[in-house]
């Protein structure tokens, strides 16, 4: 099973709100998922990343491939830095 992590967008029309989740690749975008592990407020002013980062390593070291979205966050956060075996 290919496992990716990922938004799911949920929140009213125009004012929008993602869940970062892991979720099976072939599963819709706001279907079924195995673990929600943080969210994203675009709306916010201040602090709109927030994420389980345990869980994020985990998911990382278990062969997880986040989403370019989701790898930019990892990036800013500094998550992508502490996984074993990563560039």
């Amino acid at each position: 099973m290919a496992v990716r992590i990922r938004l799911k967008r949920m929140g009213s029309r125009n004012r929008p709100f993602f869940r970062i989740v892991v979720a099976d690749a072939r599963a819709p975008r706001d279907g079924k998922f195995i673990e929600e592990i943080g969210y994203y407020d675009p709306l916010a002013s201040e602090e709109n990343v927030r994420l389980k980062e345990d869980r994020a390593l985990y998911w990382l070291g278990q062969g997880a491939r986040p989403t370019e979205t989701v790898s930019s966050f990892f990036k800013k956060l500094g998550v992508l830095s502490k996984v074993p075996g990563r560039r």
